[in-house]
């Protein structure tokens, strides 16, 4: 599997131009002033599906054979990956089937189905559904869309990260939300070409830690999963990112739970927008670090805005 190049990145964005906003990079006096940094928040909860990952969904699908569109695409996901393929699917005139989690995001649920995806529940956590969607790939000869292991992902991906760097120069720190691990992927391979000095730090939660240990371990490592924010919920990592990140990624940051909540709370007020849980995980890792970040250029990627209404109440209680 060859990990995709800067110049893979460029292509994309040429490729996906055409379906995905150019979200906008904006600073914020009242996150600067929590942080004691200069703060700015790249808005992909803004991006068409309301997540970053309609990106890397249109570059794979565009860069697919007639043969694979004519058999329809199947993925795993706990939500905005399988917004992102069946949206893409949509566009070019193909079909979706997406396996999500028992439980998974009502909101994200009938947004797939709303693009005409087959939406499929099966098992309590992604990594189950992850194991479904494998089966259907053989039983109903689809064309199976890893949610990681994907070069293609990754490159469209990362060109939200190229416009971060195309619209504001000296960023010392961007700290990028990580399930699967794509964005961060992306993330490093344009920060590595365009702005070596930026320093990538990864988000998590600390209720589901694959990715960090894996990172930490240099091998992949599955762990125990019990996270509110879905979108970093995977008990299991992934070797492309992973290998991406083992060599560019300048450091880890382990959330817990409650800090994510709150800093969905904090994001909703000082910037008047909607995230999701694993969209504030960057904001929550911020808070953490603050002496680390202090009069820092720091960017933070607000990387879904899909939060359920209880979410979004459990967010505002949380700052009371």
């Amino acid at each position: 599997m060859q990990e995709p190049t800067f110049q893979d990145v460029l292509k994309a964005q040429r490729v996906i131009r055409p379906h995905v906003y150019r979200t906008p990079l904006r600073s914020y006096p009242a996150l600067s002033a929590l942080i004691g940094a200069d703060v700015w928040v790249k808005h992909e909860n803004f991006q068409v599906a309301g997540a970053f990952k309609v990106r890397g969904g249109l570059n794979l699908v565009a860069s697919t054979s007639r043969e694979e569109r004519a058999r329809g695409f199947v993925t795993a996901s706990t939500g905005n990956h399988g917004q992102s393929v069946a949206f893409a699917a949509r566009v070019y005139g193909s079909r979706a089937t997406v396996v999500v989690p028992e439980g998974a995001n009502p909101l994200k649920v009938s947004a797939m189905e709303a693009m005409g995806a087959r939406v499929i529940h099966h098992g309590p956590m992604f990594d189950a559904a992850r194991e479904y969607a494998e089966r259907l790939e053989v039983e109903d000869d689809l064309r199976y869309v890893h949610p990681a292991n994907e070069p293609l992902l990754i490159a469209g991906v990362g060109t939200y990260s190229l416009e971060v760097h195309e619209d504001v120069g000296g960023i010392d720190y961007m700290i990028v939300p990580l399930g699967a691990g794509s964005g961060a992927a992306g993330a490093c391979i344009v920060a590595g070409a365009v702005s070596p000095e930026t320093k990538v730090i990864a988000a998590q939660s600390a209720a589901a830690p694959s990715a960090y240990l894996s990172w930490r371990q240099g091998k992949l490592v599955d762990a125990p999963m019990k996270t509110v924010a879905e979108g970093l919920a995977t008990g299991s990592s992934y070797e492309l990112p992973q290998s991406i990140l083992r060599r560019r990624l300048h450091d880890f940051a382990l959330v817990d739970d409650g800090r994510i909540k709150e800093a969905a709370g904090r994001f909703i007020a000082a910037t008047r927008t909607l995230v999701e849980y694993a969209g504030a995980s960057s904001l929550g890792a911020a808070m953490d670090m603050k002496d680390r970040l202090a009069g820092k250029r720091v960017v933070l990627v607000a990387s879904g805005a899909n939060a359920s209404m209880q979410q979004l109440a459990d967010s505002l209680a949380a700052i009371g």
